[in-house]
């Protein structure tokens, strides 16, 4: 009985690896995007955000499947998002577009006047307000509708970005033409700015993985979908990221509407990020969090706080790979 159990250890312990590893590959792509915009490869880079982005989403929904949620998740995801969302993007605008030698008017400026140009703040403004909309998410997990985004998501922010890219080089044999840097410093404004507002955006993968009877199908289905769009990327990612860029003031407008005709309060902050962070909503809703409905672990009260297992969710140390199912389920 005691191997059967160290066997079962063993095999929960690598089942709670696999949405972390998941994270770790987005982190990796996330880093070599940046080394391909240091050197000048820019369709590699935002293809690198694009994958990064694909790693974020089925991180989380890897460790709901497997019920291996963890708050160590979501901690790292939350780091591995700033960097593969808002470093990475923000090191491709300003090498592809916003460096000082791509604005005309800089050319003719001594090389000492370019050092801190308009474009490179765009670039870190676009990074911080992606930092802002992580730290605006970690504090407010448990007041939000888990149907939609609070702000522009930092994934979605960062594939935007991506996809312009990809659709500037959508004639891969034709003449390559330089991006024009009012356009993408005017695009990296609004999307830093509808990072951290309060707009309403739909929430597609919620309603159709976290809220879905039947994950595993819609998962397969997402995956051919996910695939279509890499074929066609370079055409239709960017229009769609228009799209969905466009969806927020249209989605709270019509929020807000249907509220002051039913004469409700005003809704608390929506919102949930890409990616393994809303592994908190899990498939019980908002502000179930990766921990699980655990016991107190330290009440005298509890039977199993007396002379039992830990409660569940929780390790014997209070933390571990045991996620969201505990000693109990998991062994």
């Amino acid at each position: 009985m005691s191997q059967k159990r160290k066997n079962r250890a063993k095999e929960r312990r690598a089942v709670y690896l696999l949405p972390n590893l998941f994270t770790t590959f987005s982190l990796f792509a996330g880093f070599y995007s940046i080394v391909s915009s240091v050197n000048g490869r820019f369709v590699a880079a935002a293809w690198a955000i694009i994958l990064a982005a694909v790693f974020d989403t089925l991180d989380g929904t890897v460790a709901r499947m497997t019920r291996t949620t963890s708050r160590f998740g979501v901690e790292y995801d939350s780091l591995c998002d700033l960097l593969s969302f808002g470093a990475a993007p923000a090191a491709l605008l300003y090498q592809w577009a916003l460096r000082p030698d791509k604005f005309h008017f800089l050319r003719t400026l001594p090389s000492d006047d370019k050092t801190m140009t308009l474009g490179f703040v765009v670039a870190f403004v676009f990074l911080a307000c992606g930092a802002l909309r992580l730290a605006r998410f970690n504090v407010s997990a448990g007041d939000r509708d888990p149907g939609f985004f609070q702000g522009l998501p930092i994934t979605g922010g960062a594939a935007i970005v991506a996809a312009a890219v990809l659709w500037h080089s959508r004639f891969p044999g034709a003449k390559p033409i330089p991006p024009e840097p009012a356009l993408v410093l005017t695009l990296s404004l609004v999307l830093s700015f509808l990072m951290v507002s309060n707009l309403d955006f739909f929430s597609l993968k919620n309603k159709m993985i976290a809220r879905n009877s039947r994950p595993f199908e819609t998962l397969v289905l997402l995956i051919l979908v996910l695939a279509l769009l890499i074929i066609k990327g370079r055409t239709l990612l960017f229009p769609l990221g228009l799209i969905f860029m466009a969806s927020g003031p249209v989605t709270t407008f019509i929020r807000a509407r249907r509220r002051r005709l039913a004469g409700l309060p005003e809704a608390l902050p929506s919102g949930s990020e890409g990616g393994s962070q809303d592994r908190e909503t899990g498939p019980g809703g908002a502000g179930d969090s990766r921990e699980g409905p655990a016991e107190p672990a330290g009440d005298p009260s509890s039977p199993r706080a007396a002379d039992g297992p830990p409660a569940q969710g929780v390790s014997a140390s209070g933390e571990g790979p045991q996620g969201a199912d505990g000693p109990g389920q998991g062994a």
